[in-house]
């Protein structure tokens, strides 16, 4: 009790930020979580009905559609935002030019400043078959035109790539400021043992950044299911059925559709999935164990 008055201040403190949450994040999620076992209406009762908004976005082929799109786009999107950026990073820590090393970190980090809106739409014109620069090169060396965002075969792929390229200059920073901090030390008994660049890499620099990795894959896993910024800017009709996700699912239920209650399920089956693959990401690579 005495601690309590002893740090009121601090406490009193912390109550805007307390009702910040209360208000935008724990009331809407209990409300919503109560909207999802309601026939919700706009005007008029809204009667429980236990777990039949659940059962109906279960049995909606739609949905297991979407959530394959999710698994694929969202793992494609893991390994890329994983390993691109480490390798990215290794490679600008074995260059000796400062100035080099600077102007690079800040043109891989521009995009994730950047909203999907504007990237979205930079993409959408470099592809373009018509007018898009990639096309362009394509036919300067004697190929054909792609459709890159109107053909099943290519659209995956772009939502992958372009998803490491917003992202791998944040990622890569997040390394490199571990690698900043490794011990010179270690670096210096690997020399007086002999070893070269590669195996000070493979057994000093890559060990040290374990905790990094993990940071990383956790951050990665939490965003795997959560994808739709993305998909709603650069998705169009001839590819909505290979890219659609899990919250383009929710987006078109509730707002299109006006059918809240599966809507708020389907983001509640979501957020519980998210949870489990968290939890289990968590316990394969010994998270807390550093």
């Amino acid at each position: 009790m005495k601690a309590i008055f002893k740090y009121k201040t601090l406490y009193f403190m912390m109550l805007p930020i307390l009702a910040y949450f209360l208000i935008f994040s724990f009331y809407p999620l209990a409300r919503g979580l109560a909207i999802s076992f309601q026939d919700y209406r706009l005007i008029g009762d809204r009667p429980f009905i236990g777990f039949d908004n659940y059962l109906r976005v279960l049995k909606d082929p739609v949905f297991w559609e979407v959530f394959q799109n999710t698994i694929v786009i969202g793992a494609g999107s893991f390994i890329i935002n994983f390993f691109l950026p480490l390798i990215l990073a290794l490679s600008l820590n074995e260059v000796a030019s400062a100035w080099f090393k600077k102007m690079t970190q800040m043109i891989v980090y521009l995009p994730h400043l950047f909203s999907w809106v504007v990237v979205g739409g930079m993409w959408i014109l470099l592809l373009s078959p018509d007018t898009g620069i990639v096309n362009q090169i394509i036919q300067l060396f004697g190929g054909q035109p792609v459709g890159f965002l109107s053909s099943d075969r290519y659209a995956r792929i772009v939502m992958i790539l372009t998803s490491g390229w917003k992202e791998m200059g944040y990622t890569c920073i997040m390394y490199l400021a571990a690698i900043v901090n490794i011990n010179p030390s270690l670096y210096e008994a690997a020399s007086m043992d002999g070893a070269s660049r590669w195996q000070k890499v493979r057994y000093v620099t890559i060990p040290m950044l374990r905790s990094t990795m993990k940071v990383v894959i956790m951050l990665n896993v939490m965003g795997i299911l959560r994808l739709f910024d993305q998909i709603f800017v650069m998705s169009n009709g001839a590819i909505a059925k290979k890219v659609d996700v899990m919250m383009m699912y929710t987006y078109q239920k509730g707002i299109l559709e006006f059918s809240v209650g599966p809507a708020t399920a389907a983001g509640f089956l979501v957020i519980l999935a998210t949870f489990t693959l968290t939890y289990v990401t968590r316990a394969v690579i010994r998270y807390d164990e550093g």
